[in-house]
């Protein structure tokens, strides 16, 4: 992709090679390793706007690692800041529902326990099982997106499976 001719990536072509080459995995290793409700599609746009503004700090090999710190460290920062705030919103809220105080404790249940058992997955297992069961990709399009065999893509779907089974039983 780059020539040896670019020092930076201040170049608009290069630049827009870049965004398209890796907008979607930035979008998909946070979306995965975080969830939805830290805006994966915002946090990727910021990552891109912090490199144009560094565009001179940084050669075109190295603007890869350059987006996924860049990406990862933004979302840490909005996970501190939320921490934050729900510090001080821990306030007696009334919840109105039509079902049965038993379903909604029930299904609150399941849901902390479902939560906690994909918490407690590794993140090579929660990326791949995440990757096939929620977007609904084939094992050999996990292995190219996550650099591994297709071996290894199917032993952490299967061990994420198996972990998942244990921690959940009682459901």
């Amino acid at each position: 992709m780059p020539t040896p001719l670019n020092k930076d990536v201040c170049n608009e072509q290069l630049f827009s090679k870049l965004y398209r080459r890796y907008s979607k995995d930035l979008h998909d290793f946070i979306f995965y390793k975080f969830g939805e409700q830290f805006d994966p599609e915002d946090k990727v746009h910021e990552a891109f706007i912090k490199l144009w503004r560094n565009c001179k700090k940084v050669s075109p090999d190295k603007a890869k690692s350059y987006l996924f710190t860049v990406i990862n460290n933004l979302t840490l920062n909005d996970i501190k800041h939320k921490k934050v705030v729900l510090k001080f919103q821990k306030t007696i809220k009334t919840n109105l529902t039509a079902e049965s105080p038993q379903f909604v404790l029930e299904e609150k249940e399941y849901l902390e326990k479902f939560e906690t058992a994909l918490a407690n997955l590794t993140e090579a297992q929660r990326v791949a099982f995440m990757l096939n069961r929620v977007e609904g990709k084939r094992h050999k399009e996990i292995a190219e997106i996550l650099n591994i065999s297709r071996k290894a893509v199917e032993k952490r779907i299967y061990s994420a499976l198996e972990k998942l089974r244990e921690d959940i039983e009682g459901i």
